[in-house]
This record gives structure tokens, C-alpha cells and sequence, in this order.
């Protein structure tokens, strides 16, 4: 089988360090997020323990950003190394393409990738979390801005238009400010935003509170696509405070499980049947039995009154099927499944530069997915490929052709 061209829905760029530097007013010189070469020393084991300054450390650059200081590490920017370790690390330690736009290119045109999605990684977090636990809100909407335009204008613009797909963030404490971001965007040509796959354990009100009214009325009017990666509620699913890491690891889907789950019962399909939801990183071998449950509770459920129930005029599976698509990357449950999942849902992340990202391999790992679960031609090219164009209208925004 001839994989085709592989569209990516989610990889990172790691933010150059004169990102903000370069582009804020002069005002913010000493508060906006900047680089600075330092001696670290790391403990990981048990948290995320450093030292900045010391004489035994190692270099490191580090981010300062108001009172946030937060050492780069290399499992940001994982690709290139022999060995992958969580440790200290600078720029001149990762590949090029990481920060780097004709570098991204060339890495993507040797891993057979034509077009990436790449969400934010090292200082703003996967949806922008650092810049909402900030005091100082009027300097953090100027970095997202800066982040907005930089993403569109620049990492987006140029050889790279049609090939790095703009993704943008908004201010998370202000729905109204989030909406008119949004709007802002999708007038710049950002059709696609990057949220809290469950805002609140970062201190926020939930989707089935009403706070978010605007901004999703927002995004399903611009056309922008609400996605959300494994890790933005900045919480993992775990067992115990002293359980092995790798559990958490196990259960990393549980988070994108429950968040489609809000925004089905909450009803915001049935609000907005326009808006659009992409789950980074979640995989989808457990959407089967979701799918199943949700309809059956839903249909015992019909009359009840209480709050026991659900109003939803549609069966679950109905939202999960038409208005939310999956990504996966080595789930082998999901392709068994396909069949009741939708091949039309499942979409393919490659994930460069983190730890997981199969670059530069990509091509040969597509190829033996494709062989092991049997996929036809029509299968693989709507898995590797067409259903990325169809999610974020790629033909209709950047004439990606199918």
C-alpha cells in the first residue's frame, strides 16, 4: 500500500526565544517571557524540583516570564536525541526544526508529512495556561496576541502557508475576550483554537456552566475548530498521590473520555450542531463502549425528570459521530473498532518534536499500522489524510487538495 501524504493534526513548535522579546512593547522589556542561559540543577524524581543558578548545574535556558521561571527540558524537544532523558536543555541541543520554519519543512518533507498542526509547548502551555495564571492580565492578552500573530503571520506565512496549519489560543479568564480572539483570528485565516479539554481544574467554570456561551457561539460561527490535547486541564488521571507514573500514563484517555462526555450531555452539540471538536493524543479503543453506554442510559433515562436523566433530543452517539473527531497514534483497539467508531473519525498525529513522535519514521510506522489492522486504500487515506482535510476545511481555507 502507497501511504499518502500524511497530514499531521498534532505536532508542537517549540517557541523561539525572542518570540515575545522581539514583538512586545518596550514597557514589558523585564516582564515578558525571555530566555536566559543558566547554571540548573533538576530533580524530577517525585516533581518537578530545579535550582537555577547553582555552580554544579548544568546549562540550561530557561524561561522568565513576570514570576514564572521554568527550565527547558528535553523531553519538549525530544526529537534528534540518541538518548531521551528529562534534563535540562538549551536551543543549541535540539534539532532546528523544533523553532524553526524552513527546518520544519525539510524535517516534514523527509517524514513524509505534508501538512502539521502544531499546538503550543515549552512557556504557554497546551492552551495557554501560564498566561491565565498570571497577575497581570493586561500584559498576558499581549502575549497571546503576539503568540496569534506570530503563529499566522510567521510560522504559518510564507513557504509555510498550507503546509503549518495556524492554531491559536485565547485568554481563558474572559469568555467574551476569548470570543473576540477568536474573531480577530479567523479574520487574520485561524480557523482552529487550542482549549481546556476540562477547564476546571484549572479554576474556571465547567462547559455546562454557561460561562463559555461566547466563545463556543464564537467558534462555530467563524468556522474555527475548538481542539484539545491530552494535558491541558493541566491533570492527569492517577490512582493515589504515590502511584507509579505509568499509570497515569495508562489512563492519560480518560481525559479526553470525559470531556466528550461534557460536551455532549452539556449540550453544547445540540446549542451549536456547528461547531467542531478534535481531541489530541486521547486515542479512541475506548470510544466503542462509550458509545454504547451513553445510548443506552440515554434511552432508559427518557422520561426522567430529576436531573437523572438527559434532554438530549438526539442519542449521544449521534454528537460523538457528527460533531467530534479522535486522533490516535498506536491504537490498535481503535482500528479493530473502526468499524463502530466511524474510519470518517479517526485522524493521525505524528507529535514532533515530543518524546512519543514517530519522526523520522513516520512513513514506515503508517505503513505497518495500515498492514497490521488490514486497512483498504480508502481507509488509509481517510485516517492518514482526508479526514484531516475535511475536519479543518484544508481545501476550502488553504487549498489542499484532496
Amino acid at each position: 500500500m502507497e501511504i499518502p501524504r500524511i497530514i499531521s493534526v498534532d505536532d508542537h513548535v517549540v517557541e523561539p526565544p525572542d518570540l515575545w522579546t522581539a514583538r512586545l512593547p518596550a514597557k514589558y522589556a523585564d516582564r515578558a517571557p525571555r530566555v536566559k542561559r543558566e547554571k540548573v540543577r533538576m530533580n524530577l524524581l517525585g516533581g518537578y524540583n530545579f535550582e537555577v543558578g547553582v555552580d554544579d548545574g548544568v546549562e540550561c535556558d530557561v524561561w522568565y516570564y513576570d514570576d514564572l521561571v521554568y527550565p527547558f527540558t528535553r523531553l519538549s524537544a525530544a526529537v534528534g536525541a540518541e538518548v531521551v532523558k528529562n534534563e535540562p536543555c538549551t536551543f543549541d541541543q535540539i534539532l532546528p526544526g523544533c523553532y524553526d520554519q524552513a527546518a520544519r519543512l525539510a524535517d516534514m518533507d523527509a517524514n513524509h508529512v505534508e501538512a502539521s498542526i502544531c499546538f503550543p509547548n515549552i512557556l504557554p502551555r497546551f492552551c495557554g495556561q501560564a498566561f491565565y495564571e498570571r497577575e497581570d492580565k493586561e500584559l498576558a492578552l499581549a502575549c497571546i496576541e503576539v503568540y496569534n500573530d506570530w503563529m499566522i503571520d510567521e510560522w504559518c506565512a510564507g513557504a509555510g502557508r498550507g503546509r503549518l496549519i495556524p492554531l491559536t489560543m485565547i485568554p481563558l479568564w474572559d469568555p467574551e475576550l476569548a470570543a473576540a480572539e477568536v474573531r480577530r483570528c479567523a479574520d487574520k485565516g485561524s480557523h482552529a483554537v487550542t482549549f481546556s479539554e476540562n477547564p476546571v481544574p484549572l479554576g474556571l467554570p465547567s462547559v455546562h456552566s454557561g460561562f463559555w456561551e461566547p466563545f463556543f457561539q464564537a467558534c462555530a460561527e467563524t468556522d474555527t475548530v475548538l481542539n484539545m490535547h491530552i494535558g491541558s486541564s493541566s491533570k492527569m488521571p492517577s490512582t493515589a498521590p504515590d502511584a507509579p507514573f505509568i499509570i497515569s500514563s495508562t489512563l492519560t484517555f480518560q481525559n479526553a473520555m470525559g470531556s466528550v462526555l461534557d460536551y455532549v450531555f452539556g449540550g453544547v452539540f445540540d446549542r451549536y450542531p456547528a461547531l467542531r471538536v478534535a481531541y489530541s493524543e486521547g486515542q479512541a479503543g475506548w470510544l466503542p463502549y462509550v458509545l454504547e453506554r451513553a445510548d443506552k442510559l440515554w434511552e432508559e433515562r427518557l422520561l426522567d425528570d430529576t436531573g437523572f436523566g438527559s434532554k438530549l433530543p438526539q442519542p449521544p452517539s449521534t454528537y460523538m459521530k457528527s460533531n467530534v473527531w479522535y486522533c490516535i497514534f498506536d491504537d490498535e483497539t481503535a482500528m479493530r473498532n473502526r468499524d463502530v467508531i466511524g474510519i470518517d473519525r479517526l485522524t493521525f498525529e505524528v507529535d514532533y518534536p515530543h518524546a512519543d513522535s514517530t519522526f523520522p519514521h513516520t512513513k514506515e510506522v503508517a505503513e505497518r499500522m495500515a498492514t497490521k489492522a488490514g486497512l483498504n486504500d480508502f481507509e488509509a487515506y481517510r485516517f492518514f489524510r482526508g479526514n484531516a482535510i475535511d475536519l479543518y476545511k484544508l481545501g476550502e481555507y488553504f487549498g489542499i487538495s484532496e
